[in-house]
């Protein structure tokens, strides 16, 4: 049963993405979407320079080594940063409406999210917010994680499988849980 509310805290008519939020026009974003889905998507599994050289043309910045799964999902791959020898699983997810960062030697496991952008629920219009997201040198995302706008994994932190991280985690540490805590330290 619905409740007539005379309240309105959001009007999606009223909403509009910021003008230069994507960072490139709209024919790259859909040229890019058009990519990623085929020639991305579609390369064999050891084809890890392939991927990286496509990414590299849309403007993401690739270290040397780096692994990059053919199911992963990059939105804007010119707002990503890939550090040396880093790797990116299976059907991860970088939701790159701002920054995102992962340094050398870090690991974002399979199904994971990266998502650097909210909402402000404040505002009726529902603007788009971009957080990035940092996840420093040799840092663990274990698999299904999502890790929200605006946090840090800190150098060697070990995220645990399935957590939902909402606060930056200090480096070296071991968090895990719905939202994460400190389970340990590396």
């Amino acid at each position: 049963m619905m409740i007539d509310c005379p309240l309105r805290f959001q009007d999606l008519s009223r909403s509009k993405v910021p003008p230069g939020f994507r960072g490139r026009s709209a024919l790259t974003v859909l040229l890019w979407q058009t990519v990623q889905q085929t020639l991305f998507a579609w390369s064999p599994q050891p084809a890890y320079g392939w991927r990286r050289w496509l990414l590299r043309v849309f403007g993401a910045k690739v270290g040397k080594g780096v692994l990059v799964r053919p199911t992963v999902r990059v939105t804007y791959p010119w707002k990503v940063k890939l550090g040396n020898y880093c790797w990116i699983g299976d059907n991860a997810e970088l939701y790159s409406l701002g920054p995102i960062s992962i340094g050398d030697h870090a690991v974002v496991s399979q199904r994971s999210y990266l998502c650097a952008a909210t909402h402000d629920h404040k505002d009726i219009t529902f603007p788009l917010v971009a957080k990035p997201v940092v996840v420093e040198r040799e840092a663990w995302i274990a698999a299904d994680c999502f890790i929200a706008p605006g946090v840090t994994i800190g150098a060697a932190a070990i995220v645990g499988a399935r957590s939902l991280v909402l606060r930056s985690i200090d480096p070296a540490t071991i968090v895990a849980g719905h939202p994460a805590d400190l389970k340990g330290h590396r």
